[in-house]
C-alpha cells in the first residue's frame, strides 16, 4: 500500500499534460498572450469584436474578485480571419493561430446550441483545450439563462486554465445525501430553490408542478429540475451556478459538497474546486494584490493573418547519404509540395550543410507548374557538414526577400545532424516571429530541435528509417486557420515489405465527406513496382496512369480525375525485383466540397518529455465539426529510436486514462519504454458500419430555465430541441491517419521490464444496487499496469458512513472476493455479495469501493464509492410525501431501492 501511494504521488505530479502550445503567462498576477480567435466562417461583425472586448473586461474583474485579489486578464489578441476585410488597425500575428487559440469563436455544436463549454478531457489538474463560444451566444442577450458573459468567461476559464469540473450533473441532477434528503447536485448546499416539473403540456395547455419521487429509483421524476431561487445568500459557486447574483466564490474546503455526484468530486477525489486551483502553477508563488479593490482594465490588440507563408529548410549534409536519407526527405517534400500545401500558398525552400543557399524566393502555389519550379531544386548531393543556424538564417532571408514578414511565417526544419551552435541563434528565432516545426531524421539529429519547436510554438517530429515516418509529418503541417475544408486528409499511409516476384493487396475506403484533389502514391527502394487500383465503381488504373517524378526519386503518383468515388478502393501491387524491397502506399485527399466538414482524426501525447517512470497519455481525436465520432477502432503506434514499436488500442471508454465516456477522445497510458530518446506517434482510425453520435458535453455553462421569484416560477425560454437524426448520423466506412508528433524520455534504466513500476490502473465507474438481499456490483477493469494486462485481484470495503471510505479505506468492513477471478483490462465486471442480515434495516444504505492489486502488494488508488439503498416492501404502498426529505419510516413506507453512485 505504501509503494502504491508514492507512486501515484509521483505520477500525480508528473503527469502534467502539454496538450497544446499556449501562450498564456501569469506575469505579476496579470494573465497575457490570450488569443480569441474568430472561425473563417463567420460572418463579418464589428459588434462581435466589441462584445468581446466587453466580456473580457468584466470577466476580468469578476476573476480578480473570484481568485482573492491574485489574478485578472491583463491583454487579448484577438485574431480576426482572413476572410474579413483589412483594416489598418489589424497588425499582422506573430505565433498566433486559430488551431491553437485558447477561445474559438465558432458555429454552435450540434446538440448543444449556443452553450458555452470547454473542451477537456485531461485529468484533474490538466489543462483544458480551448474554450468555445458561439457569435449567437456573444451577439444576443442571456442574462436570463446563463447570466452575464463575463461570469460565463470565469467558469469556463476555471476549466481551461486550471483543470477544474462541473459541480452539476444533468444525469444525476439528484442524489440521497447520508441524512437521508433528496438534494440537487450542487456545491454548495446553501443554495436553495425548488424542485419543479416545467411546461408539463397535454392537450395545449401547459402547466408548473411539483416533481414526484420515482417508483423505482425514490429519486425525482426524470422531469424534475432544480430551480434555483432568484434571491440568495450563498457566495459559492461559480462552478455551479456562476449566473447568481449572490455567487462571486469558488467552494472551497469549508463550503464544498463532498457527497454530490458530479464530475468534480469524480475526477478530483472529492477536493474542492478552490484547493483545486491553489495546487496550480499559476498560484504557487503568488501575492494577492491586497493594496487595490479593482485591476486595470485589459488591452486588446487585433490581428489578421495574411497568406500562408512557408519556407523549407532541408539539410543536405554529408551524413544525409546514409540510408537513403536524402532520397526519403526529398520524397517527402514533393509529396509535401503537391499534396498537402493549400493553394495560394508562398512557398520558399532553402538547403544547408556547413553553409545555406536560398534555392526558391517564395512562390505562389498556384498549379503544377508552380510547384515543379520548387521541386527542381530539391538536393541531390549529399556533402558537407551541418550548421542549423545557417539554414534558418537563410530562411529568414527568403521570406522578407520576398517582402513578406518573418512574423507568423513558417519554416520547416528537416535535419538529421548535430550542430553545437545552435542555440546561438535563439534569440534572432524569437525575435523573428517566426513558426518553426522541426523533423529530426535519424537518431543523431540535434536534441536541441525541440526548443526550436517549443518556443516557437511550432510542430515536432520524429522520423525512424522509412518514408512514411516523414510522410507523415509533413501531412501534419497544415494550415493553421482554422479553415479544415482546405486542409489535406491522409487516408492511407503503410510501409509494405514484398517479397520478390510476389504481389500483395490492399483496401483503402472513401467517405463521402471527401474525394477532392485525391492523390494515390507508391514509394519504392529499389525498383519501380507493378500497381494496379481499382475505384468501388470497377475502374481501373494501372502503372502507366501514373506519373513519375521527372528527378527519378523513386516515387510514383496518379491524381483521381474529378471527385474520388465513394466507397472501398482496391490495389495490388507487385516487386518486379527478385529480391525483397520496401514499397510505401500513401493516400490522401481534401473536403468533397467547401461545405462539407470532413472527418479529421489528431493525435497527440499528454506530455512533451517524460522522465521515468512518468507515464504518458496517448490521445486521438475523431471528429466531424464539433461532432465526436463514436465506437470505432483507434490505433496508436508509437517507435523509438531503435525502431522498436508498440501497438496501443484507444478507448473511449470513461475508464483508466480515459475522463469522459463517449466523447470522441481516444486515449490510454503508453508504458512500454525501451530506452531513451525520441518516440514518435502515429494513429489510425477506421469505422467500419459505426454511427457518428453527440455525446454530452461535461464541461459547459449551465442552462438555467428558470427561477423561483416570490412564490412564484419564472421560466426561461426552453433550449431548442435537436432531432434525432442530427443528433446521430449514420457514418460511411473511413480510415484516416494521423502522426501525434513526438515525445522525449529520460532516465529510463538500461534493462528489465521497467512497466512494472506502475501500479494498477483505478476504478472509476463502479456502480452498485440492491438486487433482493444482495449487492450487485458493476466495473470496468484495470488493468495490472494502469490499463494494460489483468490485475491479480480485487479488494472490497464496504460501511455505512461514506467518510469511512474516503478517509480510511483500510479499516472499512472487507468483503470476501476469494471467487472473483479479474478480467482483462477494458472489459466489464460483476459480482455481487450478500451483507450480513444483521446490518440490513429499513433503508440501510451501504457505501462500496474497491481497489484492483497486483502482487506482493501494489495496489491501485480507491475507486469511485457506490452506494446502494435497501427498503423493505410495504405491505400497503401508501402516497408520497412532495417534501425534499425521506425520514427512516417514509422510506420504509415506500419499500423500494435507491440506486445512487457517489464520484
Amino acid at each position: 500500500m505504501v509503494f502504491s501511494l508514492k507512486v501515484i504521488l509521483f505520477l500525480s505530479l508528473l503527469l502534467l499534460p502539454v496538450l497544446k502550445s499556449s501562450q498564456v503567462t501569469l506575469n505579476n498576477n496579470g494573465y497575457d498572450g490570450i488569443v480569441i480567435a474568430i472561425n473563417p466562417s463567420i460572418p463579418e461583425d464589428e459588434k462581435l469584436i466589441q462584445n468581446i472586448k466587453e466580456m473580457v473586461t468584466e470577466a476580468s474583474a469578476y476573476l480578480f474578485h473570484a481568485t482573492k485579489q491574485r489574478a485578472y486578464f491583463r491583454n487579448v489578441s484577438i485574431l480576426v480571419p482572413i476572410t474579413w476585410k483589412s483594416k489598418s488597425e489589424y497588425l499582422i500575428p506573430k505565433q498566433e493561430s486559430y488551431d491553437q487559440a485558447d477561445v474559438l469563436v465558432a458555429d454552435p455544436h450540434l446538440k448543444y446550441g449556443d452553450d458555452p463549454y470547454t473542451l477537456q478531457y485531461g485529468q484533474c489538474g490538466d489543462k483544458g483545450q480551448y474554450i468555445h463560444f458561439t457569435p449567437n451566444f456573444l451577439l444576443t442577450n442571456n442574462l436570463l439563462t446563463y447570466g452575464p458573459r463575463g461570469r460565463v468567461f470565469v467558469h469556463e476559464w476555471a476549466h481551461l486554465r486550471w483543470g477544474v469540473f462541473d459541480e452539476y450533473n444533468v444525469d444525476q441532477p439528484f442524489y440521497i445525501s447520508r441524512r437521508n434528503t433528496i438534494e440537487a447536485t450542487r456545491c454548495s448546499t446553501h443554495i436553495t430553490g425548488v424542485n419543479m416539473v416545467l411546461n408539463e403540456c397535454q392537450g395545449g395547455s401547459c402547466i408548473q408542478r411539483p416533481c414526484r419521487r420515482n417508483p423505482k429509483t425514490r429519486l425525482y421524476e426524470a422531469k424534475c429540475t432544480f430551480i434555483p431561487n432568484r434571491s440568495q445568500t450563498a457566495k459559492e459557486s461559480i462552478m455551479f451556478m456562476q449566473n447568481l447574483d449572490s455567487v462571486t466564490e469558488f467552494c472551497t474546503e469549508k463550503t464544498h459538497n463532498k457527497e454530490a455526484p458530479n464530475l468534480q468530486n469524480k475526477m478530483c477525489n472529492h477536493r474542492s474546486t478552490w484547493d483545486v486551483i491553489m495546487s496550480s502553477e499559476d498560484f504557487q508563488h503568488l501575492s494577492p494584490m491586497t493594496e487595490i479593490n479593482s485591476p486595470p482594465r485589459p488591452t486588446f490588440s487585433l490581428l489578421q493573418s495574411k497568406q500562408r507563408v512557408v519556407c523549407l529548410v532541408l539539410d543536405k549534409s554529408g551524413s544525409m547519404y546514409r540510408e537513403d536519407r536524402l532520397f526519403r526527405m526529398n520524397q517527402a517534400a514533393e509529396l509535401y509540395l503537391i499534396q498537402i500545401i493549400e493553394k495560394g500558398s508562398l512557398v520558399g525552400m532553402v538547403t544547408f550543410d556547413s553553409s545555406a543557399e536560398i534555392q526558391n524566393n517564395l512562390t505562389k502555389i498556384i498549379d503544377e507548374n508552380t510547384y515543379q519550379k520548387i521541386t527542381a531544386n530539391l538536393p541531390q548531393k549529399p556533402s558537407g557538414g551541418t550548421s542549423i543556424c545557417a539554414g534558418l538564417k537563410a530562411g529568414f532571408q527568403a521570406i522578407s526577400q520576398s517582402n513578406q514578414s518573418t512574423s507568423g511565417s513558417e519554416i520547416i526544419l528537416l535535419t538529421d545532424g548535430e550542430d553545437n551552435q545552435m542555440r546561438s541563434c535563439f534569440e534572432e528565432v524569437k525575435q523573428s516571429g517566426v513558426i518553426i516545426h522541426t523533423i529530426a531524421l535519424g537518431p543523431s539529429a540535434d536534441r536541441e530541435l525541440e526548443t526550436l519547436s517549443n518556443m516557437t510554438r511550432g510542430h515536432r517530429f520524429y522520423a525512424y528509417k522509412d518514408i512514411n515516418g516523414l510522410i507523415d509529418a509533413f501531412s501534419t503541417i497544415s494550415s493553421r486557420s482554422g479553415n479544415i475544408s482546405q486542409q489535406a486528409v491522409q487516408l492511407e499511409s503503410k510501409t509494405l515489405d514484398i517479397p520478390g516476384k510476389k504481389w500483395i493487396n490492399g483496401t483503402v475506403p472513401v467517405d463521402s465527406t471527401v474525394g477532392n484533389d485525391t492523390f494515390f502514391v507508391v514509394t519504392w527502394t529499389i525498383q519501380k513496382p507493378e500497381i494496379i487500383l481499382q475505384d468501388p465503381k470497377g475502374k481501373k488504373y494501372t502503372t502507366s496512369d501514373f506519373q513519375e517524378d521527372k528527378l527519378n526519386i523513386r516515387s510514383i503518383r496518379l491524381r483521381i480525375p474529378g471527385i474520388a468515388e465513394t466507397g472501398t478502393w482496391t490495389y495490388s501491387l507487385r516487386n518486379n525485383h527478385t529480391k525483397s524491397q520496401l514499397l510505401t502506399v500513401t493516400m490522401t485527399t481534401r473536403a468533397r466540397s467547401p461545405t462539407t466538414l470532413p472527418v479529421i482524426t489528431t493525435a497527440h501525447i499528454s506530455q512533451n518529455t517524460a522522465h521515468y517512470p512518468s507515464p504518458v497519455i496517448v490521445y486521438a481525436r475523431v471528429t466531424q465539426g464539433f461532432l465526436p465520432v463514436l465506437g470505432i477502432n483507434v490505433t496508436a503506434i508509437i517507435e523509438n529510436e531503435d525502431g522498436h514499436q508498440v501497438t496501443l488500442e484507444l478507448w473511449d471508454n470513461g475508464a483508466g486514462a480515459d475522463t469522459v465516456k463517449n466523447d470522441g477522445i481516444y486515449s490510454r497510458y503508453f508504458t512500454d519504454y525501451h530506452g531513451n530518446g525520441r518516440y514518435s506517434l502515429k494513429v489510425h482510425a477506421q469505422a467500419r458500419k459505426n454511427t457518428a453520435r453527440l455525446s454530452q458535453q461535461q464541461n459547459k455553462a449551465l442552462y438555467i430555465p428558470g427561477y423561483a421569484e416570490n412564490g412564484k416560477i419564472i421560466p426561461n425560454l426552453p433550449k431548442p430541441e435537436v432531432k434525432e437524426d442530427v443528433a446521430e448520423a449514420e457514418m460511411d466506412d473511413f480510415s484516416r491517419f494521423a502522426s501525434g508528433g513526438s515525445f522525449t524520455v529520460s532516465a529510463v534504466p538500461p534493462n528489465g521490464n521497467h512497466s512494472q513500476v506502475f501500479p494498477p490502473g483505478k476504478i472509476v465507474d463502479l456502480d452498485a444496487k440492491f438486487q433482493g438481499d444482495r449487492i450487485q456490483l458493476s466495473w470496468t477493469a484495470p488493468g495490472k499496469v494502469l490499463d494494460k494486462g489483468r490485475a491479480d485481484s480485487y479488494m472490497i470495503r464496504t460501511s455505512k458512513h461514506v467518510l469511512d471510505l474516503q478517509e480510511n479505506f483500510d479499516k472499512a468492513d472487507l468483503i470476501n472476493t476469494s471467487g472473483l477471478i479479474p478480467k482483462e483490462a477494458g472489459s466489464v465486471e460483476n459480482f455481487e455479495f450478500k451483507p450480513e442480515p444483521s446490518k440490513i434495516e429499513n433503508g440501510t444504505t451501504f457505501y462500496i469501493a474497491i481497489q484492483a492489486i497486483r502482487e506482493p502488494n501494489v495496489t491501485s488508488e480507491v475507486s469511485n464509492i457506490a452506494q446502494a439503498t435497501n427498503f423493505i416492501p410495504p405491505q400497503e404502498p401508501s402516497i408520497p410525501d412532495l417534501g425534499t426529505n425521506i425520514s427512516a419510516i417514509s422510506l420504509a413506507i415506500f419499500g423500494l431501492t435507491v440506486i445512487v453512485s457517489i464520484f
